[in-house]
């Protein structure tokens, strides 16, 4: 049985809205990179209060994450670089690319960076993009940073999914 002309319609109409939403994520990584390996970052997102235009600011300073498997093994760290050190002695270090609210409002944004340098011979050493996702907390503070607090730093905790990405298997 084939199905009506509307029917057909309102598929390709449904289709054609699924397709470009998700293309216009600009997190997402281009066509032909494929995951190799997706970790949970676990850490702090560490801000320093500085003069930015004469005005006290918390400034991004750097992250400190542990990476956890999905079995909930430590398997590497994240620091600053921004760079990602796996247990095999492999490393790459990103380069931003775009970057997106998160849908959380006290949330660090989702980002898509470029592998710019790698190091050592193990799983790191493939990955050409990195995502950044599903961030919880790590926003800089609202308050506290004034002219009596400069030079003090903040670590606000967060977790954040890392997705490892290469065109190669």
């Amino acid at each position: 049985m084939r199905p009506s002309l509307p029917v057909v319609i309102a598929l390709a109409v449904a289709n054609l809205f699924s397709a470009a939403a998700k293309a216009q994520n600009p997190t997402d990584p281009p066509q032909g990179q494929h995951a190799i390996l997706t970790v949970l970052g676990k850490g702090s997102q560490i801000y320093t209060c500085q003069l930015t235009n004469n005005t006290p600011q918390w400034v991004f300073k750097e992250p400190e994450a542990t990476l956890y498997n999905a079995d909930n093994v430590a398997v590497g760290t994240h620091g600053a670089g921004p760079r990602w050190t796996a247990n095999d002695g492999s490393s790459v270090k990103g380069e931003l690319l775009t970057k997106a609210p998160s849908p959380k409002n006290d949330a660090i944004p989702w980002l898509l960076l470029k592998a710019a340098s790698t190091e050592g011979t193990g799983t790191l050493t493939k990955v050409e993009f990195i995502r950044r996702s599903d961030t919880n907390g790590g926003a800089a503070p609202a308050t506290g940073c004034d002219a009596q607090h400069l030079n003090e730093v903040s670590r606000i905790p967060y977790t954040a999914t890392y997705t490892f990405y290469s065109a190669k298997p």
